[in-house]
């Protein structure tokens, strides 16, 4: 049985209650991500401005990073917030799962509050020495943030990645008697779930930034303040895109392998079956059922537009089209926007299939 089973059922233990701590979690993380993303990232960017001013005597870049700080700082501020209300999430909604492995997940959560104590520390450093502090002393003062940003990213992600695969401890008698510290920081999923969500990061911020100023570039600000504001944003994040891309594709056939009931859920694949195609727009479950129109398992075969599917030919000639992407790796007739045909199970041997 996979190691991560006995975890995943001590979570779970909390009766009809699991959906509501899902939803209010989630609803918190949604907010905190965002937030986390720019704590992360935005210092390396803002450190990235001032280098660059420092080293070149221009002001404008200089401008830039004291404008970009200032944002930093209050989004150090918030994000607080967030993660304080998380922290509290965990041993409110999920009691039975700290109860029992609170000693292993005790040591990345409390790693990760040393490090937030450095970033908010020299966060109020930075921010103080812009008119205390000269040039590359005033720099240095804010490497402790990008550093200590990176490395809390990691701790709170070893936390996940050990939930995926657990191991680093020992347990006798429902008790965890001894905890190897390295084997649960850098457990088997953290090996790519911490880079990919540190290039996440990065990516987030740096296309974000680079959006504000090419809104401000189209508006006719077409100055030397924006496009340096775009080049410093989209420059970083466009070198990291693709390897994000090989980084993903890495963490989505190791889920594959060890996880394969998650990533069949990831992938709406409702039942057990071989090559069952890619599926680009799915409805609610409840528009599949019989007279809404929608298609098996909640696809909608008519497709998202409520236009009427394509004949087979048509979608033959359209080899690049998402329809024919399904059909080709379903090996059945495409349906358009490639939701699949209806899964089901064979009849048993000497049965005839239903019509």
């Amino acid at each position: 049985m996979n190691s991560s089973y006995p975890v995943l059922l001590t979570a779970a233990r909390t009766g009809g209650e699991v959906v509501p701590a899902r939803a209010q979690m989630a609803t918190t993380l949604g907010f905190h991500i965002i937030l986390a993303c720019l704590g992360i990232a935005l210092p390396s960017f803002v450190l990235l401005a001032e280098f660059i001013g420092l080293r070149r005597k221009n002001g404008t870049v200089l401008r830039l990073a004291r404008r970009w700080s200032q944002a930093m700082g209050v989004l150090i501020a918030v994000g607080a917030v967030t993660g304080t209300v998380l922290s509290f999430e965990m041993g409110l909604l999920w009691p039975g799962l700290m109860r029992r492995y609170g000693a292993v997940l005790g040591l990345p959560f409390g790693v990760e509050g040393l490090f937030f104590f450095l970033e908010a520390i020299f966060a109020g450093i930075y921010l103080w020495g812009w008119q205390r502090l000269r040039g590359w002393a005033h720099w240095w003062s804010g490497v402790p943030i990008a550093v200590s940003g990176i490395l809390g990213a990691m701790s709170v992600v070893a936390v996940n990645s050990w939930m995926n695969q657990p191991g680093g401890f020992t347990e006798q008698g429902g008790r965890i008697t001894s905890v190897n510290p390295w084997r649960v920081f850098f457990n088997r999923a953290a090996l790519y779930e911490m880079p990919h969500m540190i290039l996440a990061a990065y990516m987030v911020t740096g296309f974000l930034v680079a959006g504000v100023y090419a809104a401000g570039i189209l508006r006719g600000r077409r100055d030397p303040y924006h496009y340096a504001g775009f080049a410093l944003g989209f420059v970083p994040a466009a070198l990291l895109t693709p390897f994000q891309i090989l980084v993903g594709d890495t963490a989505a056939r190791a889920i594959a392998h060890d996880q394969p009931v998650k990533f069949a859920s990831m992938e709406y694949v409702p039942s057990t079956s071989r090559h069952s195609g890619w599926v680009s727009c799915c409805w609610p479950p409840d528009c599949g059922r019989p007279g809404s129109g929608g298609g098996a398992a909640g696809c909608r075969p008519s497709g998202c537009s409520g236009r009427p599917a394509r004949s087979a030919a048509w979608r033959q000639s359209r080899p690049w089209s998402a329809a024919g992407w399904s059909r080709r790796s379903a090996g059945s007739p495409g349906w358009s926007t490639g939701c699949r045909p209806p899964l089901r199970r064979p009849p048993p041997t000497g049965a005839s299939s239903p019509a």
